[in-house]
């Protein structure tokens, strides 16, 4: 997952974001401006919440649909067993609108926690991945559910998708050329090593590749690390690698590469102070990134601005239909 150490809301307030500021001049090739926070999971609850690693969608009928971890405070990640799920008609909505759970950890199928969901639309169909767990950290599963709604989901016959380790988490996939590339976190060996970024592909979502690697830090470890939540956008020629978290709890670090498999610590091109960052582009084509994170009081986005001089070039991220 994204992270370290491993009922309904009553009114909707307007709010806007101060997104057409451009950024200061000499700024790196990625920033982010303020964050402002579109949704708190303590509503409703008799204790503080938290949201970690998340996701957004864009529903068919044109709203937005949020997923994510959560729990209440402090942090008990290996108890994280739920799937938060909140809407709004647009992004910058304030707040977003609280749901029940998306989904929860099955244990009849060895699903011991539910971390980093990842949604993407593929045909009319929804796909979810997100990692499962498992008694063994060396061995943790990376499953697969669908939807035709974003509200009803089901698991795939072929669970699990991926089973890697230490702690095989947050997946992030992206459509590139005529495959599907699946980047995770894990470490060198199962059992430790140094943190990685690993990647798998596919031409069905279903049936993937043994793993490779993206990006390795220098860092070694086994819970948690500074490879974690991995988020790929391309523009033009260029990727673009988020993760963290770097520099702290809150940090994600940005790398610019021209291989989709492969970046090194010397491509860092930026630095956001976010935990467990998503990047998302409103129906007007406006970009935006996310923080989250243990302690953090829930859901934030900022504008995020790009100085590469690509903003009319093709990207992963076209402006939402």
């Amino acid at each position: 997952m994204k992270r370290t150490l491993h009922l309904i809301l009553a009114c909707c307030l307007a709010a806007t974001f101060a997104i057409d500021a451009a950024p200061a001049q000499n700024n790196p090739l990625v920033s982010a401006g303020d964050f402002i926070k579109i949704y708190d999971p303590s509503v409703g609850e008799d204790a503080r919440w938290y949201i970690n690693d998340h996701c957004f969608a864009r529903g068919k009928d044109g709203a937005w649909h949020m997923f994510g971890i959560t729990h209440a405070e402090p942090a008990k990640p290996l108890d994280e067993k739920h799937f938060a799920h909140a809407t709004a008609s647009n992004l910058t909505q304030t707040p977003w609108k609280k749901l029940p759970f998306a989904l929860s950890a099955d244990e009849t199928r060895q699903e011991t926690i539910l971390w980093a969901p990842h949604v993407i639309l593929f045909n009319r169909t929804y796909y979810m991945f997100y990692v499962a767990g498992g008694a063994d950290h060396t061995k943790y599963k990376i499953n697969l559910a669908t939807s035709s709604d974003l509200k009803t989901w089901k698991r795939h016959a072929k669970n699990p998708m991926v089973v890697d380790g230490y702690d095989a988490r947050d997946p992030f996939i992206l459509r590139d050329k005529n495959r599907w590339i699946m980047y995770h976190t894990a470490n060198s060996e199962p059992a430790g090593g140094n943190h990685i970024v690993a990647y798998r592909t596919s031409k069905d979502l279903v049936n993937w590749s043994e793993r490779k690697t993206a990006f390795t830090d220098p860092t070694s470890g086994t819970f948690g690390g500074p490879t974690e939540s991995p988020f790929v956008v391309r523009r033009g020629e260029f990727y673009y690698l988020f993760i963290g978290p770097r520099g702290g709890y809150v940090g994600t670090d940005v790398f610019r590469s021209k291989d989709p498999f492969r970046w090194t610590p010397a491509d860092k091109v930026g630095h956001i102070k976010s935990h467990a960052a998503e990047v998302v582009r409103d129906a007007d084509g406006r970009w935006y990134v996310s923080h989250s994170g243990w302690g953090q009081g829930g859901l934030y986005l900022a504008p995020l601005f790009w100085n590469d001089g690509l903003d009319e070039a093709e990207t992963s991220l076209p402006i939402p239909k």
